[in-house]
């Protein structure tokens, strides 16, 4: 039997409250799926890398990589050989082992590249020599890359400006699984939410309430606003802030997992309000894919990578980061909600599931079609 190896320099976390850890489990869980579908055996080598070594070592005794189709791996925040708790790798030569291993039997390698925020002085917290000692391990870790994998997987084509690797990009943004929802809401106010950080004036949060009270000045009553974040962001928020929230009777709330999703099925429509930015403009929010999963569409700022990603589908309305301009942009989807509703439906799980993301891979690394 013909298999694929899911390789993962890092330990899986089980308690995947974030999207950078949700990821590795939906797309092993998807290759698996896969896998039954089209009687591929799928293998996983992941974990420490003294437990990566010992896992690499009984399986190349067995002859379990003796008959594999394709590698995808993916990479964390932190270089690849410094994934262990204590960032002190007990094996460090196991992924030089296992990628020059799959060279020589001619296995493509794709490796998912999820962030290049260390290139970003604005971004990367670490100052000093620290710093200059990080920077040049990531640059190691890019050219290791170069050498040892043969596409490179982003969030974003908009990112490939910034990576360093001189293989073939193609992009992988997250995956989505589409929830039941409550269809067509028929109530004369309409109801939205925004899920996310109100601590940085990067996120928009002061950009979407400054456009809510336009409306609210011209339409009274027809948009609320529910506000999902963290309790201890929102007890450090600032007053003024807090003010800002109160002034459009907007609720407050610190929800996730199964009563995030509940909240989901109230609402109508969603708000990705990000500032334009360098990075914010190659960076594809998980939200964004979280809103979809659950049918709501997004009224969203003109982020290049975000914008294309929401323009494809016609999943909902783009604008530009000026009060005046989402003033307008969430008007546009009162009268149309129903319109991107009908669109996710009818796309988002043949276009963006996981199911998807691993066909693609599938098809780039093994050159088999579908």
């Amino acid at each position: 039997m013909k298999s694929i190896l899911v390789y993962y320099p890092f330990t899986i976390s089980r308690n995947a409250n974030s999207g950078s850890k949700l990821r590795p489990i939906e797309m092993l869980s998807a290759f698996e799926d896969f896998g039954k579908e089209h009687g591929l055996d799928v293998i996983l080598i992941s974990g420490s890398s003294q437990e990566r070594k010992n896992q690499f070592n009984e399986l190349k005794a067995l002859g379990k990589l003796d008959n594999l189709l394709y590698c995808y791996m993916e990479n964390q925040t932190i270089p690849i050989w410094l994934t262990d708790t204590n960032h002190i790798p007990k094996a460090p030569f196991i992924d030089y082992q296992v990628l020059s291993f799959l060279q020589k039997k001619r296995v493509p390698v794709g490796v998912f590249y999820r962030d290049v925020y260390w290139k970003f002085d604005e971004l990367y917290p670490l100052k000093g020599i620290k710093k200059k000692i990080m920077q040049t391990i990531y640059r190691f870790e890019e050219r290791f890359y170069s050498k040892y994998c043969s596409v490179i997987f982003l969030p974003s084509m908009e990112m490939g400006k910034f990576v360093d690797i001189n293989q073939t990009f193609a992009n992988l943004p997250p995956g989505g699984k589409m929830r039941p929802s409550t269809g067509e809401r028929n109530t004369s106010m309409f109801h939205s939410l925004y899920v996310g950080g109100i601590n940085n004036e990067d996120y928009g949060l002061g950009l979407l309430i400054e456009s809510l009270r336009k409306l609210n000045m011209s339409n009274p009553g027809v948009v609320s606003l529910t506000i999902v974040c963290r309790e201890d962001e929102y007890k450090n928020v600032t007053q003024e802030m807090k003010e800002s929230i109160n002034s459009i009777n907007a609720q407050v709330k610190h929800v996730s997992g199964e009563s995030l999703n509940e909240l989901y099925k109230s609402v109508d429509f969603a708000y990705i309000p990000r500032y334009k930015s360098t990075y914010n403009d190659f960076s594809v929010p998980v939200k964004l894919v979280e809103y979809l999963s659950n049918g709501l569409p997004i009224v969203a700022t003109n982020c290049e990578a975000q914008k294309s990603f929401i323009e494809e589908g016609s999943y909902g309305v783009i604008c530009e980061d000026n009060p005046d301009s989402m003033y307008e942009a969430i008007k546009t989807m009162v009268k149309n909600k129903s319109v991107y509703k009908q669109n996710i439906q009818a796309t988002f799980l043949e276009k963006h599931s996981w199911k998807a993301r691993v066909k693609k891979v599938h098809h780039l690394l093994s050159r088999e079609e579908i």
